[in-house]
């Protein structure tokens, strides 16, 4: 090693760890914790600062007045966006261009149309859902919306009823998807502050949406008996789909827009579920075979989500674009065009991240993990009702599972918990960012909005349909807790 890098390795390894100039009493720690949230709130909500901006604020704020040198304050900065960025960055990037080349390829219409053919005319919103279902796994959930907007206008048109008959219960799959199942960048988040398994959090997550799938179906059909408003702007737009005919010539501006037909649903689905079975095929060799074996490192190797998602998205060069005809030119602005949705998203990441830092710098975040062990509630119902409470609060849902993961990572890290524990508590906190979706929501507005709802309308409807799926996966998120608690003894 160069003798530089190695002295400065050596000094970075004998660093005193950070600590508060003054020990603050737990009681105080948790007021300034209390109005660093409220804080927090104030800023996204009444003056409309952008949450990674009050993140960062609130994060250093909150460091000055918990006391941690005014000479380290910035360092505690540095290495909560590090620890978290470094888990977290490529693959949420890598998650945003399969989705996007999917996107652009038409492969969600040629889903839709498959689907509706199997099941026939009749079953279009079972359809639907479940091509909700496949299109949320690696598509971002405003984007899936907007995406299939045009195939559910269609479809309303020809049974000449209201868009959300179709549209609610795949929007509440879809968003179910989102906040609780990898790539997405929340859930992906939490998993990267507690330093879990994404591998376990997607197996235990896609086999709780599946029965939430059923379940928005069937609430969204009980919803669906009573007529909504449909207004004019929606009305206009959904009279000028005549026919099923519209599906196949839904096209897509911009680079890949001269793409012949739309690729064959199989494909699409074998891009879906490539990366989410090497990742489960590597997890389960390393549950299986033994840490001292050679196959363990391959089995790691192999389930590695990065490798996983870089693999699909090599795929999805060979099996879209290059079979498409696609020059490399416009491959590459795809690729590119995938990139700046996120940038946003990654900053609230590394915002959430410094936050939890400081928290855990500060001694906050012990302070808050005793106090709650006093209340004799099991850290994962903690963490879905803080979670719920944010996203009410605050709307977004990454910003509400990045801040609840920070305040309980101490409690967390020193619980005990088994790796299968820990990605279960994840999922709850990303549950909990699935209820109450309102009008500080920008996925409840992309909803009203498309569908033709009134805001009264969207709340009796969409903000209840969320609630119950958050409630209804929170449940059975804690029977995986129970089940994994089980094993661990």
């Amino acid at each position: 090693m160069n003798p530089l890098i190695n002295s400065l390795v050596v000094r970075a390894a004998d660093a005193p760890a950070i600590k508060p100039a003054v020990e603050l009493g737990t009681p105080l720690l948790l007021t300034i914790a209390a109005a660093g949230i409220a804080l927090l709130l104030v800023l996204i909500i009444r003056f409309k600062i952008q949450a990674f901006v009050a993140l960062l604020a609130v994060s250093i704020l909150v460091g000055v007045a918990a006391q941690i040198p005014l000479k380290d304050i910035f360092t505690v900065v540095a290495n909560g966006v590090g620890s978290t960025m470094g888990k977290v960055a490529l693959l949420i990037a890598l998650g945003a261009i399969l989705g996007r080349m999917i996107e652009v390829s038409g492969g969600v219409q040629s889903l839709a149309t498959h689907f509706t053919e199997k099941l026939g005319a009749k079953r279009v919103a079972i359809a639907l859902t479940a091509v909700g279902f496949l299109v949320a796994i690696p598509v971002f959930f405003e984007v899936g919306v907007i995406v299939l907007v045009p195939i559910v206008y269609a479809f309303a048109k020809i049974a000449n009823v209201h868009p959300i008959k179709f549209g609610l219960p795949m929007a509440g799959i879809m968003l179910s998807i989102h906040v609780a199942v990898p790539p997405h960048p929340g859930i992906v988040a939490g998993a990267g502050v507690f330093g879990a398994d994404i591998g376990l959090i997607t197996l235990i997550s896609l086999i709780i949406c599946v029965p939430l799938g059923f379940l928005s179906y069937w609430v969204a059909s009980i919803m669906n008996r009573k007529d909504y408003e449909l207004l004019p702007g929606v009305k206009a737009q959904v009279d000028e789909f005549g026919s099923a005919d519209s599906l196949v010539h839904v096209g897509h501006e911009g680079p890949g827009a001269r793409a012949i037909a739309p690729p064959r649903p199989g494909l699409i689905m074998f891009l879906i579920a490539a990366p989410i079975v090497q990742i489960l095929v590597g997890t389960l060799g390393t549950l299986t075979i033994s840490k001292d074996n050679y196959w363990y490192g391959v089995a790691a190797f192999i389930g590695n989500p990065f490798f996983a998602l870089l693999v699909a998205v090599a795929l999805s060069f060979f099996l879209l674009a290059v079979r498409r005809n696609w020059s490399l030119k416009e491959t590459g602005e795809i690729f590119e065009g995938a990139l700046p949705p996120i940038a946003s998203i990654l900053m609230v990441v590394a915002a959430g991240g410094v936050f939890g830092e400081v928290l855990r710098t500060s001694g906050i975040g012990a302070a808050l993990s005793h106090t709650l062990d006093n209340l004799g509630l099991p850290v994962i119902v903690l963490g879905f009702i803080i979670s719920l409470a944010l996203r009410a609060a605050q709307g977004s849902a990454t910003v509400a599972i990045v801040t609840t993961t920070g305040l309980l990572t101490s409690a967390v890290m020193e619980g005990g918990y088994t790796p299968a524990q820990i990605a279960v508590i994840v999922i709850a906190i990303g549950f909990g960012a699935l209820g109450l979706s309102h009008v500080t929501d920008a996925g409840f507005w992309t909803v009203i909005r498309y569908y033709g709802l009134t805001v009264t309308d969207g709340l009796k409807t969409w903000t209840v349909l969320t609630t119950i799926l958050g409630l209804a996966g929170f449940a059975l998120t804690y029977v995986a807790w129970i089940l994994v608690g089980g094993l661990a003894h």
